[in-house]
């Protein structure tokens, strides 16, 4: 059967498989609720066809719904209509520099082509609506093709009551990284925050949404102001369902159906208990998030993790692989050949009231001035305003040969951990007693007894910070060039001259953090070509096969260029293959 060809017939039962309960026949069967899969639904469903998206867990929204809601999209028609100027060519020769020798020309100039488009599509013609981050640059500003911003958009805020009951099904951000519950979008609401005891605007600003909060939560039970990934996932949902895409959650795919010729024609899918033969006419979309969550993927590919365990994921539990296997099952390829196969990030461990255990992914702290990281041995390691994807490779680095897993810890004095906070201990006026209680924060009235609550050797830490302090004043870091790049300086101070990420410590007691290896999203997967299509062992494509998202083997070929790689490409990739089904009739 030709790649292109259109199946319309349902497909038998899959070999070896109990006969299905109930059979029922789509256009497209999308398999996975993230930022990916509901682009491509929508796009899909815009373009007439019939569209049924799977889930696994009982709430949607996947990973995206937990992230921060950012979209890597050069030449991205926001930033353009607030004077950004971009290009195609710089933004590939940017690619081609990080991606080194897995760059992919092809799929690099279907992103590229297509980024544009898929937003233009997506405000012009459903409920999904951005903002810029004209001043949030490239994570490697200086390199050929690097910007100093614009390429990076985020997810407006967004009323969840707009969604009606389908609210409850959404999943709710990851809890670590909200206030008393309350989400905090991006940008000048997070500034809002950091300014609530300085400014009366500021604190009128959190009043208001403090109150809106209790309220929401007293009448809705959770917040309904949505903002970041939550809003980004309900805006996508919401424009799926108003153009009648089905989405059944608590029911995963747990088998692709493959004809006598190879195609891909549908899925088996447990739904309460049923199992459903889904024929899928045009095609099936694999975009179930990943591998964060499968100990054995991990076990292999991620070198710091020697068992699986030694990782942190704030992955939903339910990204453990499903589509890879899948793939593999009806005959695709993987790539797993890229040096990082996630998207690093380091996290701190929340412990909880109730005996659980959370994860705090560390993005904008670490810049801050009167921060620094320390390794096991004592010794700073990293410029720490770098990306964290770039800060976990550094720490992994400054951990080989050391015993245990690779961790790391975040220092920092009294003054600048009530301006700031640190990790999930938040600034003042809120307390850090809590913080201290639970053992998520060490404390000591000098450095010597940091040093020690935190075990490392005392004599190594004071000279590491007495050094860093030498410099502090003149805003200097000679050993690790914090604040040199436009990057550090968006996640500093502005307020502090002449650098904005680089303060003494000089005010106790001192507090630590430890940090470790988490992810926000793996890299490698299921490989395709331009079109999203999944390839077999011989690079053809998979009649019927589709994979976006994190399922789709990222094009960035291990590194992380800037604010928004996953969501970028995963929604963009979810547009190209909406669009081609579309066109396969």
């Amino acid at each position: 059967m030709d790649a292109e060809s259109p199946r319309e017939s349902a497909p038998p039962s899959p070999t070896g498989s109990t006969s299905p309960d109930i059979t029922e026949t789509v256009d497209v069967l999308v398999v996975g609720s993230g930022a990916g899969g509901l682009s491509a639904a929508v796009t899909a469903a815009h373009r007439g066809l019939d569209v049924l998206v799977v889930e696994k867990e009982p709430v949607f929204g996947g990973t995206t719904a937990r992230s921060g809601g950012w979209l890597w999209i050069p030449c991205n028609g926001p930033s353009a209509r607030e004077g950004v100027q971009d290009s195609v060519e710089a933004a590939r020769t940017y690619l081609q520099h990080e991606a080194g020798n897995h760059f992919d020309p092809a799929r690099v100039d279907a992103f590229l082509e297509n980024g544009p488009k898929m937003v233009d599509f997506f405000e012009s013609e459903t409920e999904v609506g951005f903002i810029t981050g004209t001043a949030f640059s490239d994570y490697h500003p200086l390199a050929p093709g690097g910007t100093d911003g614009g390429r990076s958009i985020c997810a407006a805020p967004y009323d969840g009551r707009r969604l009606g009951h389908e609210v409850n099904r959404l999943r709710p951000p990851l809890k670590e990284i909200t206030v008393l519950g309350m989400m905090i979008g991006s940008g000048k609401e997070l500034l809002h925050f950091f300014n609530v005891t300085k400014s009366l605007t500021s604190a009128a600003f959190v009043a208001r949404r403090l109150l809106s909060h209790v309220f929401d939560v007293a009448t809705k039970g959770r917040s309904m102001r949505l903002t970041n990934g939550n809003a980004l996932a309900a805006r996508l949902a919401k424009s799926a369902f108003d153009r009648g895409v089905r989405l059944w959650t608590s029911a995963p795919a747990v088998e692709l159906i493959v004809d006598a010729a190879g195609a891909v024609t549908g899925a088996v899918i447990d739904r309460e208990g049923q199992r459903i033969s889904v024929a899928a006419r045009r095609g099936v979309v694999l975009a179930s998030g990943g591998f964060p969550q499968d100990l054995d993927r991990r076990k292999r590919l991620f070198p710091h993790a020697p068992t699986g365990a030694e990782h942190y994921s704030p992955a939903p539990p339910g990204n453990t692989g499903d589509g890879l296997r899948l793939a593999e099952a009806a005959g695709g390829s993987l790539d797993e050949s890229l040096p990082n196969a996630a998207a690093w990030v380091p996290v701190s461990k929340v412990p909880w009231p109730d005996g659980s255990v959370g994860v705090f992914p560390h993005f904008i702290d670490r810049a801050k001035p009167g921060v620094i990281a320390v390794a096991p041995n004592g010794k700073r390691f990293v410029n720490e305003g770098n990306s964290y994807h770039d800060f976990v490779q550094a720490l992994v680095k400054a951990c080989d040969g050391e015993p245990g897993e690779a961790r790391g810890w975040l220092i920092i004095d009294h003054r600048a951990i009530r301006k700031y906070g640190l990790g999930f201990a938040k600034p003042f006026p809120l307390p850090i007693a809590p913080y201290l209680h639970s053992g998520y924060l060490k404390r000591g009235r000098t450095l010597v007894e940091l040093a020690r609550e935190i075990g490392v050797d005392p004599a190594t830490f004071e000279a590491t910070v007495t050094r860093f302090n030498t410099f502090g004043p003149g805003g200097e870091d000679p050993d690790f060039a914090k604040g040199s790049t436009a990057y550090n300086r968006f996640q500093g101070d502005p307020e502090i001259k002449p650098n904005p990420c680089v303060y003494p410590l000089d005010t106790p007691p001192y507090y630590a953090v430890e940090v470790v290896v988490g992810d926000l999203g793996t890299f490698a997967g299921i490989r395709t070509d331009a079109n999203a299509q999944a390839l077999n062992a011989d690079g053809r494509p998979i009649p019927g096969l589709y994979a976006v998202g994190n399922d789709n083997a990222s094009i960035m070929g291990g590194n992380y260029p800037g604010g928004g790689i996953t969501l970028g490409p995963g929604m963009t990739f979810g547009y190209i293959v909406g669009n081609r089904l579309g066109d396969l009739g």
